[in-house]
């Protein structure tokens, strides 16, 4: 806190460093309050001030952008970033990343405090996931919401999205987040974009993830979608829609089948984590321990779908708990754990 409270002053003026100092002195010369009192109000004082500070640079580093492009996940961000570098145009059209796992986990009023706590209690009690991403994330979350929310109405709203329930469902969200802008939003449909653009045949590759496709590939899309048509009132309103069904689920998996986000139970791949470990143990001809990373980069090899590692993992420690594997080693990260099928669920 001393740190941050140093970075804050620093980047304050003289009369708000005034202003604080004021208020500071005026809270401890108040002799009717306790110590715990005396504590809790500077405590108030300070997370008003930083809120203050916080919104002050929102403020300050708010401007009219031509295009505002929508991406989910760093990787996405990054390349469509070296995209706009090599057209030229990074200073006239920005990009807003939504880093989360749409595919898992409540999606229930995440826009509100209450909903998106809800949401970071269920990472943090199902899902083996780095302690300072955890820490940041109703943080992260809540800003990004903002910084979309701070788009002007002329600016362009670009929506990336491949063909997932990740981020088909993040899609929905933003759409339902945009209900009341009159900006013009455009859809990107990647999978069909790369079939038209690069693909010679139906079997051919397609990307299952926009983070897959280089800035190459990205720039010549782009160039594709330029002349494409805004959406429509009523495709919106189909799309919010669609969140608002999606949302109120009280199913915590998302999977895309025939190009549509289903809402299933948690243990919807149980069985198929269980057959993947037969065979790979028959394959090696092997019942022995085999390194947890080793059978769930099977599973996310063999299934076309983007739902993460991590909540394999959470599924895969739910089956060890209930006796169907053994483990050996400790599962605080997947390198430190092996597991092997329980004998009796071999055959």
């Amino acid at each position: 806190m001393i740190n941050k409270l140093k970075e804050l002053v620093g980047n304050s003026s003289e009369e708000e460093v005034k202003s604080l100092l004021f208020l500071i002195l005026s809270q401890v010369s108040m002799e009717e309050q306790t110590e715990e009192e005396l504590v809790l109000s500077l405590r108030r004082t300070y997370h008003s001030y930083l809120n203050y500070k916080k919104e002050q640079e929102r403020r300050n580093n708010k401007k009219d952008y031509e295009v505002a492009h929508i991406v989910f996940g760093a990787s996405a961000a990054g390349s469509l970033r070296n995209t706009l570098k090599e057209m030229g145009v990074q200073e006239e059209e920005k990009i807003i990343c939504f880093s989360d796992n749409f595919s898992i986990g409540p999606l229930c009023n995440i826009e509100e405090k209450k909903g998106l706590s809800l949401r970071h209690k269920w990472f943090i009690s199902h899902i083996n996931m780095d302690e300072e991403y955890l820490y940041k994330y109703q943080h992260s979350f809540k800003n990004t919401i903002l910084e979309l929310k701070d788009v002007s109405d002329q600016t362009r709203i670009m929506i990336w999205a491949c063909e997932n329930s990740d981020e088909q469902t993040a899609q929905r969200f933003i759409l339902s987040l945009l209900k009341n802008k009159k900006n013009d939003i455009f859809l990107i449909n990647l999978v069909g974009a790369y079939k038209e653009i690069f693909a010679k045949s139906d079997s051919e590759y397609f990307p299952l993830h926009t983070g897959e496709l280089s800035s190459e590939e990205l720039n010549v899309i782009y160039e594709k979608n330029k002349t494409e048509q805004p959406l429509t009132l009523t495709e919106r309103k189909r799309y919010e829609q669609e969140w608002e069904e999606i949302s109120n689920q009280s199913k915590n998996l998302r999977i895309w089948k025939d190009r549509k986000i289903h809402s299933v139970g948690e243990g919807y791949y149980d069985r198929f984590i269980i057959n993947t470990a037969k065979a790979l143990h028959k394959k090696h001809n092997n019942k022995d321990f085999m390194k947890s990373a080793r059978l769930i980069g099977e599973i996310i090899g063999h299934l076309n779908q983007k739902i993460g590692d991590e909540y394999f993992e959470y599924r895969l420690i739910q089956l060890v708990l209930n006796g169907v594997f053994e483990i050996e080693g400790v599962p605080k990260a997947m390198r430190f754990y092996s597991v092997k099928l329980h004998e009796k669920y071999r055959s």
